[in-house]
């Protein structure tokens, strides 16, 4: 369908209403470096657990979901492991409290309370330093010319250029549409910093939400008049060693796609797969905007319903519209032309989908919730960005900057780094294999240091710094030297090589101060291997109670996220008509909330 004037009118309404935030927050993010980074610590838990669903709730995750849903069915209720997204059930249980114990504006000024400040420690500040920028400069192009493409789908230049006094070539019109709405997310996200984030976030989920809304609604109505065509075990989200799913007698090039994707043998993609996914999880969260929402809240006891609140928000409602789109799909399969060059290209289901069902003001709705959510995840990344390089680069060289002074830093830098992410963009096609290293890499290095910076009292920063090295070395080199293999399946030796980076480097090196271990332990009070330092800071307060909950804290890992895949599954039953599993879903999902509700909500600390 061609977009209509009532579609466009909402784009630009939501583009003015941007705007106008982060005009209005302006003066309140000026205050003090704590106001723009963090929002003063002033938002309520709620609004920041919206805010971070509504960052997570992106463009090209979206299409993904859509796609494996379509082709696994509800067995594509566990590939989202791969992230993994249930790192927000251990946030939620213990790691936000601890993070946010910190009482830190970074994840790199965290370092300082963990190693002190000796050149150890500045070894390790140095380098995540380093993974938060490139990782935040990775994410930002990548989003920037996602956004593009897709914009250019339901916006013909057509319909664009008669407006425009220059001329755009075909192929840089992505660009130019990325560039457009990349400054829009630059001027309120710099001018309001963290608050104006959150509130823009908000905005954003209410239209998706009511967008989700609508999706499912067509999708149950078509529903009910046909039926779907899928294989024999598409509707069950359980699996045994091999994936048992057969395209071939309905549309046989799924089949291809399956092999494609290289998940086969299944049961071995999915251990290894939870074995990363709960080290990754353990390891806490990533120096980035997941991280500047848990530094922001208030206090331990809302950082950990702040990121409980994600999944309640954020999956029935993105599992709404990812199984409507999905169900639309299967019905008009081939309606969609998903043929590109003569190739079969499933990611552009979901835009297929969305020109084909979405009604006037529906589609305005979409178009909308979707640019929202990569401006949100764009903006949110943005000011992560910005709080690295300023706190932990600008400010340790002038530290007497007068609040005046930061205020055009922060402008500068955001600029800069929005400039940067845009070139990076610009030439995605040259350095798009780079990036893709550079974010895996990081990421591939980063488990090992990470879990034993929380959990080890002998772990310093020579530890921490020679560890991510040796995880991020090998990871950049695995992609060249097996391009066809799947990254998860190496991702063991990368974890092997990074631990013993992490040992050597701290063993043979001298430990941390007693007394810096001390002050981190008293405050944060991880559970793990503390003996020596929990026996010293208890020989200094008798009072002192260490912290007993790593049974507790695993059990209700557990139960979160079975509540979590629960809360998956729940919208996707009840959009296709399925009774009775949404009947036993629904049951298993009350009973592990009633559980949570006893034996995590009601022992939060009020801090």
């Amino acid at each position: 369908m061609k977009i209509h004037w009532i579609d466009i009118d909402i784009i630009f309404l939501y583009l003015l209403i941007l705007v106008s935030i982060g005009f209005y927050l302006r003066k309140q993010a000026a205050q003090s470096k704590e106001d723009y980074m963090l929002g003063g610590n002033t938002l309520p838990w709620w609004m920041l657990g919206i805010s971070n669903a509504s960052g997570m709730f992106d463009i090209s995750g979206t299409i993904w979901l859509v796609t494996i849903t379509f082709v696994y069915g509800m067995k594509s209720l566990w590939l989202p492991w791969l992230w993994p997204v249930f790192n927000q059930v251990f946030l939620m249980m213990y790691l936000s409290v601890w993070l946010r114990r910190s009482k830190v504006s970074t994840g790199a000024e965290w370092i300082v309370t963990r190693f002190g400040d000796k050149k150890d420690a500045r070894m390790a500040h140095l380098i995540v330093v380093a993974f938060a920028i490139l990782s935040c400069l990775g994410f930002m192009a990548y989003g920037f010319i996602g956004l593009g493409k897709f914009i250019e789908i339901f916006i013909p230049w057509e319909l664009v250029s008669p407006y425009v006094p220059f001329t755009v070539l075909p192929q840089y019109v992505p660009y130019f549409y990325g560039i457009i709405f990349s400054v829009i997310a630059m001027i309120y996200a710099i001018l309001g910093g963290m608050s104006s984030i959150v509130w823009a976030d908000v905005i954003q989920y209410a239209i998706m939400t009511i967008a989700s809304l609508g999706i499912a609604l067509i999708a149950m109505v078509a529903l009910a008049e046909s039926n779907l065509d899928v294989p024999a075990g598409w509707l069950n989200p359980f699996f045994t060693w091999e994936l048992g799913l057969d395209w071939g007698n309905i549309h046989p090039e799924v089949n291809q796609k399956i092999s494609d994707d290289a998940f086969s043998p299944f049961g071995l993609f999915f251990s290894i797969m939870l074995f990363k996914g709960i080290l990754v999880s353990i390891a806490g969260p990533a120096p980035n905007y997941d991280m500047q929402k848990v530094l922001s809240t208030r206090s331990p006891r809302e950082a950990a319903l702040m990121s409980g609140f994600v999944n309640v928000v954020l999956m029935p409602a993105r599992y709404l519209m990812v199984i409507g789109f999905v169900a639309l799909a299967l019905l008009s399969y081939k309606e969609l032309h998903l043929e590109t060059a003569g190739v079969i290209d499933f990611e552009k289901i979901l835009p297929s989908a969305i020109n084909q069902f979405a009604p006037v003001g529906l589609f305005g709705l979409l178009l909308t919730g979707l640019m929202a959510a990569f401006m949100g995840t764009f903006a949110g990344t943005l000011n992560a960005a910005q709080a690295y390089i300023v706190n932990d680069i600008y400010l340790r060289a002038r530290p007497k900057s007068s609040v005046s002074a930061l205020q055009w830093v922060n402008y500068t830098v955001g600029v800069a780094v929005v400039f940067v992410s845009i070139l990076l963009g610009l030439f995605a096609k040259d350095v798009n294999s780079i990036l893709q290293w550079i974010v895996s890499a990081l990421y591939g290095g980063y488990v090992a240091a990470n879990i034993l910076k929380w959990h080890w009292w002998r772990f310093n920063g020579h530890g921490f710094f020679w560890g991510m090295l040796a995880g991020i070395m090998p990871a950049l080199i695995f992609p060249l030297w097996m391009p066809q293999a799947q990254p998860l399946y190496y991702f063991p030796i990368i974890l092997l090589l990074s631990a013993l980076g992490s040992v050597l480097g701290t063993l043979l090196t001298p430990p941390t101060e007693t007394a810096v271990l001390k002050k981190f332990y008293r405050e944060v009070r991880p559970w793990g291997f503390w003996g020596p330092i929990q026996r010293e800071v208890m020989q200094e307060d008798a009072a002192f109670v260490p912290n007993h909950n790593f049974g507790k804290d695993m059990f209700n890992v557990s139960v979160g996220i079975v509540a979590q895949l629960c809360l998956m599954a729940l919208p996707m039953f009840m959009i296709l008509m399925q009774w009775i599993s949404t009947g036993i879903t629904a049951t298993i999902l009350v009973v592990c909330l009633l559980i949570l509700w006893k034996n995590w909500y009601l022992k939060l600390e009020a801090e």
